[in-house]
């Protein structure tokens, strides 16, 4: 038989629930840990950027408005659809982070687990993170957690899925919706992850998925007036520039550290809270 040619992919954006090229038509290459080709990818450029928060933002309303045990049964299925397409992470997250099979596996088990973690979460914040308060005359008093808008999520660079799902789950878990910028270096598994996502019940415009150059990407998005919240993972040398133009706009920024966090630690709700307000609802008693 003649020999085959290969088949070379270059993949493209997820925004909106669709697949569309980079406006600017850039793409780059990919290559695994060894340097050897594995694909080409959309280089996200301003436009991208700015179409991906109108998506996110349109998205909102409906994201946060679904009841919290719906936004758990829908996060949910995103853990059973990346179940389905375990080997598929694996072999991308060994090429790219050049892990053993075995650890690549548990790498993905890891991920796919605290997906599961944070879909539970999502009925339990406003129990824990809310109450009754007292006050002194006729009325009740609570205080519940809402959803503050839309986030930027610059991912991590070296963790290519755990940090990943660590930083984009606990966005969607409070019901917020998110752009995010993947790891430019080994931005295969959050492409698979848009997949993941197309195709299970997650409404297009709640993750929106840029890959680029979070160097190049981020003063936009921090900049921009329309984002609610950033979270710097991903940011690097850059995180102290990056929330100083965040503070222009009132951002709420969740601040990274200079070496990536150890992902496989418990993850708490300190990636929930930052993007969450307080609400307090007076209701007069007798009437």
């Amino acid at each position: 038989m003649p020999e085959r040619l290969e088949v070379r992919k270059t993949y493209k954006l997820y925004l909106g629930g669709k697949f569309p090229r980079s406006e600017s038509g850039r793409t780059y290459e990919v290559t695994d840990s060894r340097g050897r080709f594995v694909a080409n990818a959309a280089w996200a450029s301003r436009k991208d950027a700015r179409d991906a928060v109108v998506a996110a933002r349109g998205a909102f309303a409906g994201w946060s408005g679904a009841t919290a045990y719906n936004r758990g049964q829908v996060l949910y299925r995103v853990a059973e659809v990346m179940e389905g397409r375990a080997a598929q992470f694996a072999d991308e997250v060994a090429a790219g982070e050049g892990l053993s099979a075995t650890k690549a596996r548990a790498a993905v088990d890891a991920a796919i687990d605290r997906w599961v973690w944070y879909a539970g979460w999502t009925d339990k914040l406003a129990s824990v993170l809310g109450g009754t308060n007292p006050v002194a005359g006729p009325y009740f008093d609570f205080s519940l957690p809402e959803p503050t808008g839309v986030v930027a999520v610059l991912a991590p660079q070296r963790s290519s899925l755990l940090g990943l799902v660590s930083v984009v789950a606990p966005v969607l878990a409070t019901g917020c919706t998110a752009v995010v910028v993947s790891s430019k270096e080994r931005p295969l598994p959050a492409i698979t992850l848009g997949e993941v996502l197309a195709t299970s019940d997650v409404p297009g415009g709640v993750v929106n998925l840029l890959t680029g150059d979070a160097a190049e990407i981020g003063p936009w998005l921090a900049e921009h007036a329309d984002v609610d919240g950033i979270d710097l993972a991903g940011s690097g040398t850059t995180a102290m520039e990056l929330e100083r133009s965040a503070a222009g706009t009132l951002k709420r920024v969740l601040r990274t550290t200079a070496e990536e966090p150890d992902w496989t630690a418990d993850p708490g709700l300190s990636r929930m809270t930052p993007f969450l307000e307080t609400k307090t609802v007076w209701h007069p008693i007798g009437l």
